[in-house]
């Protein structure tokens, strides 16, 4: 008989499909509610999540949540599943993967080893069965270093990318927030602008002064300007010094669909990016934003849970070789991530299936106003995702985004997590402090330095 089931004092609960066993197994939160997929009682979820724990790996590569005839996403992950990578695994239920997870044999070798040969359904379901300190403990396991100007990712070290976000682009405005940043040490990771606007004129305007301000200074970074791949691909065409080429992605078809994109797409953006030979130390050049809920938000989870769906966007945007992805885990609203319990649970699951399925995983720590959270939610997620070994976090001028109008992080977060976890930034980026004046040696360490450094007094001289 199809199906799965789990008993409990005399009550035996079932579960018709893969699809429905993983909703119900799922933390509580407000989207699975809205899709009318979670568990409908504590204890209905308590049996989903024992069913989970017994189901063989091997049955994830028999039964997928979405067909295969019906999903482009489903099909990438089949079709590049690496047979040899899952051996040393395939013999173990959910729950034998988690109790491996957390012993000494999954080190940074062999996770780095198994990460081809997860499917996201297989990273989701454990992480699914796993408590906070369980994500926390095996995510810090293990690295995804990538490169492309600088070097991002190593172990003991936590980048930021430097939100110079404008209500109307003015460049004045953009520049005196990069300023601000790079003397908070912000920007390792890039300097990436979200537009006010997509058109052609301002999305060059924004290219050519980023480019600038970089090669003025020698900053060893990449910039982003983060609009629809599409007009990267004609901005590249034009001749513009684009660095990293950016979409927002999601885990099925159908959601891609409602981004304007499909895998063949992000195909001819990633291989535009390329063409232009402008890392210096790596080729890693996309940059992919994600989140739960985006697939649901979009009509297009088919029946999945918004985690699930969330871990299969992974899968593509590994299949690119980023340099970054980023889950932005409070954005889409409560609607989808209610309070601040459930945003932290997001952003550590997120970040632990990433890290499992090899992807380099960032985390915008936000939310928006009208969910029950609050700035002491994000200085835990922080925290947490520090000692989880996250590559990135952002860095905005006093955690306000004036043009997306959300809370987020700010540029003093990451000296916090920095200076209490015993973080660095990337390696090129902390040498350019030191050369630059901005940060100072001081007892083995570097510390913010008491002056503004001479080549951005010399450019503020000028100003006035």
């Amino acid at each position: 008989m199809a199906g799965f089931t789990h008993t409990i004092a005399h009550m035996t609960w079932r579960f018709d499909s893969l699809r429905e066993l993983m909703a119900k197994a799922s933390p509580a939160r407000s989207g699975d509610y809205l899709a009318e997929v979670a568990a409908q009682s504590d204890a209905e979820r308590a049996a989903a999540q024992m069913a989970l724990a017994d189901v063989p790996l091997e049955h994830f590569l028999q039964e997928a949540v979405i067909p295969y005839e019906q999903d482009e996403v489903t099909r990438l992950i089949v079709d590049t599943h690496d047979a040899d990578a899952f051996a040393p695994v395939s013999h173990l239920t959910v729950g034998g993967l988690r109790d491996w997870l957390l012993s000494d044999a999954a080190d940074e070798t062999s996770l780095t080893a198994l990460a081809p040969g997860l499917t996201p359904e297989m990273a989701a379901a454990v992480s699914k069965i796993m408590r906070v300190q369980d994500l926390v403990l095996v995510a810090q396991k293990t690295r995804v270093v990538t490169k492309f100007r600088n070097t991002m990712g190593l172990r003991g070290r936590m980048s930021t990318r430097l939100q110079p976000n404008h209500p109307t682009d003015d460049p004045a405005g953009i520049a005196a927030s990069i300023l601000d940043g790079l003397l908070y040490g912000n920007g390792d990771a890039m300097i990436g602008i979200n537009p006010a606007t997509d058109s052609a004129s301002s999305i060059r305007a924004l290219v050519d002064m980023l480019d600038a301000i970089i090669q003025r200074y020698e900053i060893p970074t990449q910039s982003c300007v983060l609009t629809h791949v599409t007009s990267s691909i004609a901005a590249i065409e034009r001749g513009a010094p684009l660095d990293l080429v950016f979409q927002s992605i999601a885990g099925t078809e159908a959601a891609n669909a409602s981004f304007g994109v499909t895998l063949k797409v992000l195909q001819e953006g990633y291989e535009a990016g390329l063409s232009l030979k402008r890392g210096t130390l790596g080729n890693n050049l996309m940059y992919f934003e994600t989140g739960q809920g985006s697939a649901l938000s979009a009509n297009a989870n088919h029946g999945v849970d918004q985690q699930t769906c969330e871990t299969r966007a992974y899968a593509v945007a590994r299949h690119f070789n980023p340099f970054l992805v980023n889950t932005v885990v409070g954005f889409i609203g409560p609607e989808y991530l209610y309070n601040g319990k459930q945003i932290i649970r997001a952003g550590l699951e997120d970040h632990f299936c990433g890290k499992l399925l090899g992807v380099p995983m960032g985390c915008d720590i936000c939310y928006t106003n009208h969910a029950e959270a609050d700035q002491d939610d994000m200085d835990t997620l922080l925290t947490l995702l520090g000692t989880a070994g996250i590559n990135f976090i952002m860095g905005i001028p006093g955690s306000d985004d004036v043009m997306l109008n959300y809370q987020t992080t700010s540029f003093h977060d990451a000296l916090y997590a920095r200076k209490v976890l015993g973080l660095h930034a990337a390696p090129e980026f902390e040498a350019w402090l030191a050369r630059m004046g901005i940060f100072q040696q001081q007892g083995g360490r570097l510390h913010m330095g008491n002056e503004l450094p001479p080549a951005f007094r010399q450019a503020l001289a000028q100003l006035a």
